[in-house]
């Protein structure tokens, strides 16, 4: 199933797409949240539709929003691609890092983004999260797939002299509004082949600047859902952003190149879709 929720900002409905027709799902779940994940929502939603597959057409010049309401956490993983941890002068990590980014940073998939005020350096990172489907704590890595519901695209801007120029931890520089468009949608796992072959790119202006494949990751899905389970308890709809690849604004030499008003960021991914994000000014 591919999980969609459109309609206003605070005021979306959860629904299906199916083929490239949306379908209007409230009649049978409240929403996909932690209680929808935590309550076998994925496994009734199905039978539902089964059952009684006449659901009512959405048109698809409505909004959509993230395809996950508000979840818990956002958790982010960083330097997860060699090449990416090359570009910007990181050493490859031995053990994962991890940040978060605000669940006020989420929004729908072709949201505005708004640049912070006063940012020169608001940089993109186009990236492959996953949702968690049961609460899971000290997790097997052999089992770790078991509470993965599905998986999402994600832009995980980054303004990165908050990041970096301005002391403290990443999150400041992770976590402002508009920072993590998700979706178009959340496909569940069973409509992936091989997460570990995803094509995946990401263009400003037209321009390619992002082109890869999540073969590349270091640190897989398996091992990320039981390493972060060590550390806390992963809740029904957390989202997990597992990093992104090399060809981010910060890592162009001589010159890093960043996001103005105006610029229009498109991303997609095998399988998850694709966005679009027009930068605008903070008013």
């Amino acid at each position: 199933m591919k999980l969609i929720r459109f309609g206003a900002a605070g005021q979306e409905k959860p629904g299906i797409l199916i083929g490239e027709k949306r379908y209007d799902a409230s009649s049978i779940v409240a929403d996909y949240n932690e209680a929808f994940f935590e309550n076998d929502g994925l496994a009734k939603l199905k039978s539902a539709l089964e059952n009684n597959p006449n659901l009512p057409e959405v048109g698809n010049d409505l909004r959509l929003g993230s395809p996950v309401a508000r979840p818990s956490k956002i958790i982010c993983i960083g330097l997860n691609y060699v090449d990416h941890c090359r570009e910007t002068n990181a050493p490859i990590p031995d053990e994962p890092v991890l940040f978060f980014k605000s669940t006020t940073a989420l929004c729908g998939p072709n949201d505005n983004l708004v640049i912070p005020k006063g940012s020169e350096k608001t940089d993109w990172e186009i990236e492959l999260a996953f949702v968690i489907g049961k609460k899971a704590s000290y997790v097997e890595e052999a089992d770790a797939m078991n509470y993965v519901a599905g998986y999402c695209l994600h832009n995980d801007y980054s303004e990165r002299a908050y990041q970096l120029e301005r002391g403290g931890q990443w999150a400041k520089g992770k976590g402002c509004d508009t920072f993590a468009p998700l979706g178009p949608f959340m496909a569940t796992t069973d409509e992936i082949a091989d997460v570990n072959n995803l094509s995946m790119w990401l263009t400003v202006n037209g321009k390619t600047f992002q082109n890869s494949n999540t073969s590349n990751l270091i640190f897989k899905i398996p091992f990320l859902v039981h390493y972060l389970s060590q550390f806390m308890t992963l809740l029904p709809g957390d989202v997990i952003s597992t990093g992104t690849p090399p060809g981010v604004g910060l890592g162009i030499k001589p010159n890093p190149i960043y996001i103005k008003e105006g610029d229009v960021i498109e991303l997609g991914m095998d399988g998850l879709g694709s966005s679009k994000q027009v930068a605008v000014a903070h008013k």
